[in-house]
């Protein structure tokens, strides 16, 4: 970094991974191995990446600040297996990028990503239904916490709703904040989101499912009945009859129900609703 004058961006919330035993665990149980491509989103100087590379057949790493590129090439010279893209992820085709690079391979995604855009990468990622065997990524640890809650418990959120409607999420280990630089101020864990081959079965319109499950995490102080009414602007009444009809309480609250039910509520809510 001195040699090449790179200093780190607040903007880009950047902390880099520099253990040395901690990059080695995320590439072997990240599904880094032959008969495997990985994507990597956020290369910081290149220390997982070259973990991955040596041992996957092939890495795409991709890198939203320029200032870094020519470091990686500097780091990553050993290795003909990695290719590095300088672009954001979020405007990136990720399927076009699978389908150039990793013909005949399984494809999984490791990714060590500021803290600030963690839940709006996992969401692309599931949601676009790539062809993907796996996510493995690096979060704080109070959101992998979340991340990887078990369904109908206090520690879920809509973003536990998703994970679990797409994928089989496990933390797999915890990291010290000592294990970056600059040290951040809390530690973190390592994730991996297996992709299910098959989402869950019943939902009528999984746009609107999504809506109703963001709208009813949207004020966590609230039942399920005023979150959901105040967020889709449906009037109380509707939403209250759905809940009868769901065989639920009138008081129930959104971290209280299972996938099934939040399903079935939704199906309810929009035929009654009629949106």
């Amino acid at each position: 970094m001195k040699k090449h004058g790179f200093e780190f961006s607040k903007s880009l919330g950047q902390n880099f991974l520099v253990n040395p035993s901690v990059c080695p665990k995320i590439a072997e149980q990240g599904n880094a191995r032959q008969g495997f491509g990985i994507i990597e989103i956020g290369t910081g100087i290149g220390v997982l990446t070259a973990e991955l590379a040596k041992r996957a057949e092939k890495v795409v790493a991709i890198e939203i600040d320029d200032r870094l590129i020519p470091i990686l090439e500097d780091t990553l010279s050993d290795f003909e297996n990695v290719k590095i893209i300088n672009a954001d992820v979020l405007k990136t085709d990720l399927s076009k990028i699978i389908d150039e690079n990793f013909k005949g391979l399984d494809v999984a995604v490791c990714a060590n990503l500021p803290y600030y855009i963690t839940s709006p990468v996992i969401m692309k990622l599931l949601e676009s239904r790539l062809r993907i065997k796996s996510v493995t990524v690096m979060v704080q640890k109070e959101a992998g916490k979340r991340l990887c809650a078990e369904m109908g418990t206090r520690d879920m959120g809509a973003v536990t709703v998703a994970v679990n409607y797409f994928s089989e999420p496990k933390i797999l280990f915890d990291v010290s904040r000592g294990s970056f630089m600059p040290s951040p101020n809390v530690d973190s864990c390592v994730v991996r989101f297996d992709i299910k081959e098959d989402t869950p079965k019943g939902v009528d319109d999984e746009k609107f499912f999504f809506k109703v499950v963001r709208g009813a995490f949207s004020q966590r102080r609230k039942t399920l009945a005023n979150s959901v009414s105040s967020a889709l602007t449906i009037e109380k009444s509707i939403v209250l009859r759905s809940l009868e009809q769901s065989g639920l309480a009138v008081n129930v609250r959104p971290e209280q129900l299972s996938m099934e039910e939040l399903i079935n509520f939704s199906n309810i809510l929009k035929n009654i609703s009629d949106l």
